[in-house]
């Protein structure tokens, strides 16, 4: 682990600790690039790690302190996710798979960083589930059913006979939503990207049997500040 400091992080608020990691990519040219504007003061974003295309790992803020990535949003009860998190940068423009070295880098990380204080499966989201509309990554070609075969994430519920409508479900789960069309859009978005990677058009059955077994299985019932 290679470790570089950037400037840009301060205390986490109200004594917070994390229970919650953000995976998100980097959308930038290359990993000279990102590493320079996740340091760079004038751009005020940062994130705890930095994971290559070759799986090299770059340490940026400390753990206990809290790094400038996930910016407006929110996760079940928590509205600064900054402050209840661990942001974890990938190099990846967006548009195309992560390569087998990178997932098994960020593999490693998110076992050590779990286990390291008590983050639950359910607590590994992506930048684009706190922030529908917002955000896009770590987007569609992100493998998140990889991570949950080795209990690093959740991709699936138990089964549950009991059909809750997809908005219910979305805010048991842990999605926010603002009014309108445009936002349930955003958030059915959202939940594809993660849950349905090759899924388009209107809402379907399908959409509603996954997220309502999620939501019902892995409820977002704690309170973070």
């Amino acid at each position: 682990m290679e470790r570089r400091s950037s400037s840009n992080f301060g205390p986490r608020k109200g004594g917070v600790t994390p229970s919650l990691i953000v995976v998100h990519y980097t959308a930038m040219p290359n990993a000279q690039a990102a590493l320079e504007r996740l340091s760079d003061p004038a751009h005020e974003v940062s994130a705890h790690y930095f994971l290559d295309q070759l799986g090299g790992a770059v340490q940026l803020v400390p753990e206990a302190q809290r790094a400038w990535h996930a910016g407006a949003g929110a996760w079940g009860g928590c509205t600064d996710v900054n402050s209840a998190s661990i942001g974890i940068e990938l190099c990846n423009a967006g548009d195309h798979a992560f390569s087998a070295l990178q997932m098994q880098a960020l593999k490693s990380l998110l076992k050590e960083v779990m286990q390291r204080w008590g983050i639950a499966a359910q607590g590994v989201i992506g930048h684009s589930d706190m922030a529908p509309g917002r955000k896009q990554d770590p987007g569609r070609w992100f493998d998140w059913q990889e991570l949950a075969k080795h209990g690093l994430a959740v991709y699936r519920g138990a089964p549950q006979s009991h059909l809750l409508p997809f908005a219910e479900a979305a805010k048991r789960f842990g999605y926010h939503r603002s009014e309108g069309a445009a936002a349930e859009q955003s958030l059915l978005e959202a939940f594809r990207q993660r849950f349905r990677p090759k899924a388009t058009g209107p809402i379907s059955e399908h959409d509603l049997q996954i997220l309502s077994d999620l939501a019902q299985t892995y409820p977002a019932t704690v309170s973070w500040a």
